[in-house]
């Protein structure tokens, strides 16, 4: 679902709610560790890791032209913070999820679409600072981005995980342990998490399910990427993103 270090734009083409800062020239400070649940359409792993362009999947033949390839990322994260402040207020449990597509080519800092769903049971206070810090863990542009509200299930687990949006009514992630030499994961190391200050490593899990069942941009893949992963950002390890005009 997934960014590189070298997209380094503002995530908030299209506005999240962003908490107000108070008067005066101290910002708000704020932390916050979560761990996800992702998969995304590219085979494991995801390339968009390493490269400034999707995988190549089986695109639609037109008479008279040869079948072409199309470039995409369709993507669902699904995200329990374990703990965060910003400021004096408490993100631990607040439970987001973001699905959409990194487009063909975001070599320009440029991603196509996204769609952040913050659970019910988040505050609007809770919402607009989430807004403020995905605005530094995904510093990119959106072509578009919009929110939305729904009901978050996240189950962690060893052998599997999965989260569900809605009931699965909006959007599924189901999630099986790959198998490596022993019984212990297979965890990939010193990677950068899009523009997280650390992580504990990405748990290799390709998916069983990977779907969004609602609107005109549905998909749904089987057997692709997939992960978990526990990260952690904070105000003093990244810069504040420039404002898109």
């Amino acid at each position: 679902m997934k960014l590189l270090p070298v997209l380094c734009v503002l995530l908030l083409g299209v506005a999240l709610p962003v908490a107000a800062e108070p008067a005066g020239p101290t910002p708000v400070n704020w932390s916050m560790n979560a761990s996800a649940i992702e998969a995304c359409s590219c085979p494991v792993f995801c390339q968009c890791f390493f490269s400034t362009s999707p995988a190549a999947h089986d695109g639609h033949h037109m008479e008279g032209h040869e079948m072409q390839a199309e470039h995409y990322c369709r993507f669902n994260n699904a995200y329990l913070v374990n703990h965060g402040l910003y400021g004096n207020l408490r993100l631990d449990g607040a439970k987001f999820w973001i699905y959409g597509d990194l487009g063909s080519d975001f070599s320009k800092g440029e991603t196509d679409w996204a769609v952040v769903t913050f659970d019910r049971k988040t505050t609007p206070a809770q919402r607009a600072a989430l807004g403020e810090i995905l605005a530094h863990l995904y510093p990119v542009k959106w072509r578009s981005l919009t929110t939305a509200e729904g009901d978050i299930q996240w189950t962690p687990g060893k052998e599997v995980a999965w989260a569900t949006l809605d009931g699965g009514e909006t959007a599924e992630i189901r999630l099986q342990r790959f198998a490596g030499m022993t019984k212990d994961p297979v965890v990939i190391q010193n990677l950068r998490y899009f523009g997280a200050t650390h992580n504990d490593g990405f748990i290799l899990m390709p998916s069983v399910v990977e779907t969004l069942r609602t609107g005109d941009k549905a998909f749904e893949f089987h057997g692709t990427n997939g992960f978990m992963i526990t990260l952690d950002i904070n105000s003093k390890g990244t810069q504040t993103a420039k404002a898109v005009e």
